[in-house]
């Protein structure tokens, strides 16, 4: 395991454990409301300040690392889905699907992602769910043509001709050997696609359109932040920061992974 490998996974190991460990780790309640503690700065008994209904931030980021993760892998775990059952189907089969399957994959690329999804959150509720289905329907396409390449490939090796020898239907060849063989260069893609999902929920309750207040998540605890920024400058910083880290540990993971693959 590289060095990037290892600092990537540290970096993204801590912000789970400090997710799941977020009731045991803070006393305190990241819903309430103190109207004596508005906008204290960091202390011993406030350890990264209050916001400006008085509420521990501290505790608020913890929770907020639940959502922001949460949406994060959930959003990539449905892209996975989508991209390696389409860029499977296109892949194995060829011909019309795969031309069917291919140019919708181009369509969709020539639409701006974090726009269509703005678009889309515009008709919809915004919501935790709706973010993270969204997110995970529009970011498939790199997954797909990953998957498509791989099977094209691992389609004419002896061990499928010899599935195919057997009677092995297409559902267990595909699910059971081209599947599994083509998913190295996928988890690349998988891992980095977190750091963008994470980035892109963030951002949209930045905007005010993805999770919604009082639910804490890193977005909308920088973009209360905004208003008081010249008073509580810890309300911008904290929250930037782990955003910053997180996405950093996620691409970094990524990039190790690569480099372990293009080595193997």
């Amino acid at each position: 395991m590289n060095k990037l490998m290892v600092f990537g996974a540290g970096i993204v190991i801590f912000f789970a454990i400090a997710a799941i460990l977020a009731p045991v780790v803070t006393p305190y309640d990241p819903g309430k409301i103190d109207i004596d503690n508005i906008l204290t700065a960091p202390s011993r008994e406030h350890i990264l300040g209050t916001d400006s209904l008085g509420r521990d931030l501290f505790s608020r980021m913890l929770y907020g690392a639940r959502v922001s993760l949460l949406v994060g892998l959930i959003a990539v775990g449905i892209s996975a889905i989508i991209g390696v059952s389409l860029g499977a189907i296109a892949g194995y089969y060829g011909g019309f699907a795969d031309v069917l399957i291919m140019r919708f994959v181009d369509i969709m690329l020539c639409f701006p992602t974090f726009f269509l999804i703005l678009a889309v959150i515009a008709l919809l509720e915004p919501s935790i769910v709706n973010i993270m289905i969204i997110i995970g329907a529009t970011s498939w396409m790199g997954v797909a043509r990953l998957i498509r390449a791989e099977i094209l490939s691992l389609k004419e090796r002896d061990f499928i001709y010899a599935e195919h020898a057997i009677g092995a239907g297409d559902f267990r060849i595909i699910t059971r050997h081209l599947i599994p063989n083509a998913m190295a260069p996928v988890l690349v893609s998988i891992t980095l696609g977190v750091a963008a999902a994470i980035l892109v929920e963030s951002s949209l309750s930045f905007l005010g359109i993805g999770v919604q207040p009082p639910m804490p998540s890193w977005g909308n605890i920088l973009s209360e932040g905004k208003s008081v920024m010249g008073a509580a400058w810890w309300m911008m910083l904290f929250p930037g920061t782990a955003i910053f880290i997180t996405v950093l540990g996620y691409n970094l993971l990524g990039e190790g992974i690569r480099e372990k693959l293009l080595k193997s």
